[in-house]
Protein backbone atom coordinates (compact mmCIF):
# COMPACT_ATOMS: atom_id res chain seq x y z
CA UNK A 1 0.00 0.00 0.00
CA UNK A 2 1.41 3.36 -1.21
CA UNK A 3 2.11 5.95 1.27
CA UNK A 4 0.37 9.28 1.21
CA UNK A 5 2.69 12.29 1.50
CA UNK A 6 -0.75 14.41 2.30
CA UNK A 7 -1.13 11.91 4.96
CA UNK A 8 2.20 12.14 6.27
CA UNK A 9 2.49 15.77 6.42
CA UNK A 10 -0.95 16.03 8.38
CA UNK A 11 -3.24 16.86 5.72
CA UNK A 12 -6.27 14.59 5.32
CA UNK A 13 -9.25 14.56 2.89
CA UNK A 14 -13.08 14.13 4.79
CA UNK A 15 -16.11 12.14 3.21
CA UNK A 16 -16.46 15.19 1.22
CA UNK A 17 -13.04 15.35 0.14
CA UNK A 18 -12.63 18.77 1.35
CA UNK A 19 -9.14 19.12 3.02
CA UNK A 20 -9.05 18.43 7.00
CA UNK A 21 -6.01 18.83 9.40
CA UNK A 22 -7.32 16.13 11.41
CA UNK A 23 -7.04 12.40 11.25
CA UNK A 24 -10.74 11.37 10.01
CA UNK A 25 -11.24 8.67 12.98
CA UNK A 26 -10.12 11.38 15.59
CA UNK A 27 -12.35 14.07 13.70
CA UNK A 28 -15.06 11.33 13.99
CA UNK A 29 -14.38 10.94 18.14
CA UNK A 30 -14.40 14.58 17.97
CA UNK A 31 -17.64 15.08 16.69
CA UNK A 32 -18.82 11.62 18.94
CA UNK A 33 -17.62 13.42 21.59
CA UNK A 34 -19.57 16.89 20.79
CA UNK A 35 -23.08 14.90 20.74
CA UNK A 36 -22.51 13.60 23.66
CA UNK A 37 -21.73 16.36 25.94
CA UNK A 38 -24.38 17.96 23.72
CA UNK A 39 -26.90 15.47 25.57
CA UNK A 40 -24.78 15.41 28.56
CA UNK A 41 -25.77 19.34 29.19
CA UNK A 42 -28.96 18.76 27.98
CA UNK A 43 -30.08 16.07 30.66
CA UNK A 44 -27.96 18.48 33.14
CA UNK A 45 -30.32 21.02 32.36
CA UNK A 46 -33.47 18.95 32.49
CA UNK A 47 -31.84 17.69 36.09
CA UNK A 48 -31.71 20.80 37.03
CA UNK A 49 -35.46 22.15 36.01
CA UNK A 50 -36.51 19.17 37.93
CA UNK A 51 -34.86 19.83 40.78
CA UNK A 52 -36.03 23.09 41.50
CA UNK A 53 -39.54 21.81 40.99
CA UNK A 54 -38.71 19.88 43.56
CA UNK A 55 -37.02 22.77 45.57
CA UNK A 56 -40.00 24.80 45.41
CA UNK A 57 -42.68 22.27 46.07
CA UNK A 58 -40.22 21.56 49.17
CA UNK A 59 -40.49 25.50 49.99
CA UNK A 60 -44.09 25.73 49.72
CA UNK A 61 -44.32 22.69 51.90
CA UNK A 62 -42.24 24.32 54.52
CA UNK A 63 -44.42 27.47 54.37
CA UNK A 64 -47.49 25.53 54.63
CA UNK A 65 -46.13 23.73 57.51
CA UNK A 66 -45.00 26.86 59.23
CA UNK A 67 -47.91 28.37 58.99
CA UNK A 68 -49.74 25.29 60.56
CA UNK A 69 -47.36 25.41 63.81
CA UNK A 70 -48.03 29.06 63.90
CA UNK A 71 -51.84 28.07 64.30
CA UNK A 72 -51.30 25.28 66.52
CA UNK A 73 -49.05 27.51 68.59
CA UNK A 74 -51.96 30.21 68.63
CA UNK A 75 -54.69 27.81 69.52
CA UNK A 76 -52.41 26.79 72.24
CA UNK A 77 -52.12 29.72 74.09
CA UNK A 78 -55.22 30.24 73.68
CA UNK A 79 -56.13 27.10 74.97
CA UNK A 80 -54.00 28.51 78.41
CA UNK A 81 -55.37 31.59 78.30
CA UNK A 82 -59.12 30.33 78.48
CA UNK A 83 -57.68 27.38 81.31
CA UNK A 84 -56.65 30.70 83.31
CA UNK A 85 -59.42 32.33 82.54
CA UNK A 86 -61.46 29.74 84.33
CA UNK A 87 -59.37 29.66 86.79
CA UNK A 88 -59.56 33.19 87.91
CA UNK A 89 -63.45 32.72 87.20
CA UNK A 90 -63.55 29.57 89.79
CA UNK A 91 -61.47 30.99 92.46
CA UNK A 92 -64.18 34.51 92.21
CA UNK A 93 -66.76 32.07 92.24
CA UNK A 94 -65.50 30.52 95.04
CA UNK A 95 -64.97 33.37 96.92
CA UNK A 96 -68.57 34.35 96.56
CA UNK A 97 -70.07 30.90 97.88
CA UNK A 98 -67.44 31.94 100.77
CA UNK A 99 -69.19 34.94 101.57
CA UNK A 100 -72.66 33.83 100.83
CA UNK A 101 -72.10 31.06 103.18
CA UNK A 102 -70.71 33.50 105.97
CA UNK A 103 -74.21 35.77 105.21
CA UNK A 104 -76.19 32.62 105.58
CA UNK A 105 -74.50 32.09 109.11
CA UNK A 106 -74.94 35.40 109.89
CA UNK A 107 -78.21 35.68 108.86
CA UNK A 108 -79.10 32.04 111.02
CA UNK A 109 -77.32 33.86 113.64
CA UNK A 110 -79.68 37.08 113.65
CA UNK A 111 -82.73 34.71 113.52
CA UNK A 112 -81.82 32.18 116.10
CA UNK A 113 -80.83 35.11 118.41
CA UNK A 114 -84.21 36.79 117.91
CA UNK A 115 -85.90 33.89 118.37
CA UNK A 116 -84.07 32.63 121.70
CA UNK A 117 -84.17 36.35 123.36
CA UNK A 118 -87.95 36.52 122.62
CA UNK A 119 -88.61 33.28 125.34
Amino acid sequence: MAKDPLADAGFYFDELNKLRVLEPEVSHSTSELKEECKEFVDKIGQFQKTVGGLIDLVDELAKEAETEKMKAIGARNLLKSVAKQREAQQQQLQALITEKKMQLERSLQELTGADGSST
